[in-house]
This record gives C-alpha cells, structure tokens and sequence, in this order.
C-alpha cells in the first residue's frame, strides 16, 4: 500500500504495508489463535475452542479504525481486540468464547504482535540491502582504476580511486548489515508472561504452553518475559541506526559529487525524478536527499527510545506505551534509505574523464606530499614543508604546473632528477595501497 502522503518521504511502500493498520491488526489475531492453538494442545483448553477462536481471529472481521479509537482509553489496542475478538467468538461459539485470551496479558499481544511485524520487516531489508550491496560490488570492481581527487575537510587531497570509494561504502553497509540481522535473531522472541510474568494461571503447564505458542508462530521461546527489559530491541534499533549513518554517509558523498562544480557522478534522472518545480535544468540528488532525511531523523528517534527503557518494575508505565511509532518509524527510515541508495548505485553515472579534469585542475599541487617525503631525508621535513607550501602558492597564483615551478627550484633540481620531476603529478603513480584496501574491503 502506498504511505500516507506525510509519510511519503519517510518509508517505502513495502515498510508501509507491512506496517499498515490491517497487517498490525493481523499479527495481534495472530497471536491470539496462536496462543489458543497451543494452550489446545496442551490440554489446557478444548480443541474446539481454539478452533472457533482461530476462525474468528481474521482482520477482515474488525473494525481497525474502532480498535484504534478505544485503545486510546484502555492503554493499549490489546484490550479492545481482546473484547471485540470474545464478541466475535461468542456469537458462534458461547463455551470457546471463555477461552480467549487464556493466560496471557495484553503486552504479551502487543510485544508479540511487533516482534511478528518485524520478522516481516527483516525480508524486505534482506533483500533491499542485497541489492544494494551487489550494486556497490559491481561500482567498486568497474572503477577499481579510475582516479578521482581525495578530498578531506572538502579540499583537494592525494588521489584515490573511485572503485576504493565504492569499497569503503560496501564494506560498511555489510558490516552494518551483518550487526542489523545478528540482533533481528536475537530479538525475534514471543513475549508471555501473564500478569507478572510468572505464567501463573497456567499453573504447572505455562513453561508447555509457552513453548508450543513459540512453535506455532516461528519465534524462539526465551528463558523468561522480557515486559519490562527492552534490550534486545534497543540493540536492534541501535544498529539499525549506525546502519542509517553509514548509507547518509555514503548519500553526502554522492550528493557533493553531484555538485554542478564537480559533476564527477549522478543519480539517475528522468519520470519524474531529480527535476525542479521552476528550474527545468536541475537534476537534484533525490536518493540522496531520502537517505540523509532518514540519517538526520533516525538518531533522535533512537535517543526516544533509550530513554523509554527505564520501566519500573514488572511492567512500565509509558515507556513500552512509546515505542511502536518510535520503533516503526526507525525501520521504515532504514528501509527507505536502503532501498533510495539501491537505486542510486544500480544506474549511477560516473564520468571519470570530469575526475581526471578536477584533479588536473589542481595543477599538480595534491602531490605536494609525494615531493615532500622525496625531500624530506635531506631537507629535513619542516624545511620541505615549508618550501612546498610557498611552492604551492606559486602554482595557483602564476597558473602554473606545480612540477614546474618545483624545477625553478635549486634545492628541489639538486635531490629529485629533471625526468623523475616531471612525472610527480602522474596521479596512476601515487595511489599506494589503493587496490589492495580495496580487494580487502571486497573479499571480506
């Protein structure tokens, strides 16, 4: 389903959906037939009764927009669904309809049902980073030799290679990745607990019934209720926040190589995409501008929910309240900024002859390093530094080679050969470890 419109620049349309009210809706039902199932087999309650249940327990048969408005007053959407869910029940069935709901509490619903959601939420970020992440593979290999200004403080800086670039972004984002799904696992637990998280009113068959509810719905039963501990979302969230910095990351680097001054690189442009409500020229960073709006949105979100973790006792009051919209909206930001980085790197345009012009531009002066350690072992450091800087001076203002003006110079002609001298600014030539970082950043 496509987002709402003030959502639009906050989601994808699969995050959208996955969280839509019907879905959230479902994964609730789901718990309950679930839960009715496994007390069932059991023995706890009838067959029959969970049968009845499990029949009644489908979106379709509720009024979400109902649900929405009551859970307002009771505290939470359980506690509606439940009841609307016993109505339903009872009408077909008056003897199951004692059953539903048997031994749990309303945050086991609302837990499991997120934890469900997220199950769901984790295919769609698999399968977008993996787009992502071939893309920024094949990037990486195409221009394993194309060179292109190094840039630190946004100066012009030793070349480096764009294929090195590429590799660093990948290599990020799969580290990112591998953090984002090792914590998917770790938190894909059912919560039950019952009142106190004791499973008390299950007597001596909670702990079975506990485990078959697990079975049923594909989740891992954990050594006990976690209500009140909200770690392992925490650490979910947390990485999928570092992950949200690493693609904004990537997106200003991109975003700052659009730059008409540089245009070294583009995102694709056309239906629609890129252009200007008055300036038909503009072909804007729009991936870009997604994820660095999810990059800039994410860590606020996530400081809400740290500070939603300090729940008193056996269950909070208000912090586990606070973190569905904040969770879903941390999610829904990494998917949108995943999935405008995969369109971005998939038809990316990268002109490197404009990457050799840029490094020409600087007339020679980013290997100002290279003659300095040339020099160094004889001049010492400080003095070949201080003779490159004014060396370097000279060619921005003269408009000259910086290789030429450094053959004016009796203590540079005296330490570096005329042909060695003229060839310092060959940028194939200065590149160092490039493409061995490059092959690490790949491989591993």
């Amino acid at each position: 389903m496509p987002p709402r419109i003030i959502d639009s620049l906050a989601t994808t349309e699969a995050l959208a959906e996955v969280f839509s009210d019907r879905q959230v809706l479902q994964a609730m039902l789901d718990f309950e037939s679930a839960l009715a199932r496994a007390a069932a087999r059991e023995g706890v309650i009838p067959q029959g009764a969970a049968e009845a249940i499990a029949c009644a327990a489908a979106a379709e048969n509720f009024d979400s927009a109902e649900l929405s408005s009551k859970a307002q007053r009771a505290g939470t959407p359980a506690i509606p669904l439940v009841k609307s869910l016993t109505d339903r029940v009872r009408a077909a069935d008056p003897i199951a309809a004692r059953f539903v709901h048997w031994g749990a509490t309303s945050q086991d619903v609302t837990d499991t049902a997120l934890i469900l959601l997220l199950k769901g939420a984790r295919k769609i970020l698999s399968t977008d980073h993996d787009r992502l992440l071939i893309a920024l593979r094949k990037l990486a290999s195409e221009h394993e030799h194309t060179v292109m200004l190094g840039r630190t403080l946004l100066q012009p800086a030793p070349p480096v290679t764009f294929g090195l670039k590429a590799a660093g972004w990948f290599a990020a984002l799969k580290r990112g990745w591998s953090r984002i799904d090792t914590r998917f696992a770790e938190a894909e637990a059912i919560q039950f607990g019952g009142a106190s998280g004791t499973l008390a009113s299950l007597g001596d068959r909670g702990d079975a019934v506990g485990h078959a509810l697990a079975a049923e719905l594909s989740l891992k039963y954990p050594d006990a209720p976690w209500h009140a501990h909200r770690d392992s979302l925490a650490a979910l969230l947390a990485a999928c926040s570092v992950q949200c910095g690493s693609l904004g990351k990537m997106a200003r680097d991109l975003a700052l190589l659009m730059q008409g001054e540089v245009a070294e690189a583009a995102e694709p442009g056309g239906d629609g995409r890129g252009g200007s409500s008055t300036m038909p020229h503009k072909r804007n960073p729009i991936a870009c501008s997604l994820a660095l709006a999810s990059a800039q949105r994410v860590p606020g979100l996530l400081a809400s929910f740290l500070s939603s973790m300090v729940d008193e006792h056996e269950r909070g009051v208000g912090g586990w309240h606070a973190e569905w919209p904040i969770i879903t909206s941390i999610i829904q930001a990494l998917d949108l900024a995943v999935a405008s980085m995969a369109e971005a790197a998939e038809d990316l345009t990268v002109d490197a002859v404009r990457m050799r012009a840029n490094i020409d531009a600087t007339r020679g002066t980013i290997f100002a390093e290279r003659v300095m350690m040339l020099l160094g072992a004889t001049l010492g450091r400080d003095v070949a530094h201080k003779l490159l800087e004014e060396a370097a001076r000279r060619s921005l203002t003269e408009n000259r080679r910086f290789v030429e003006v450094l053959a004016d110079l009796p203590e540079v002609t005296r330490v570096i050969e005329p042909g060695t001298l003229r060839t310092l600014d060959t940028p194939e030539d200065y590149l160092g470890m490039a493409a061995i970082f490059q092959k690490r950043l790949l491989e591993r």
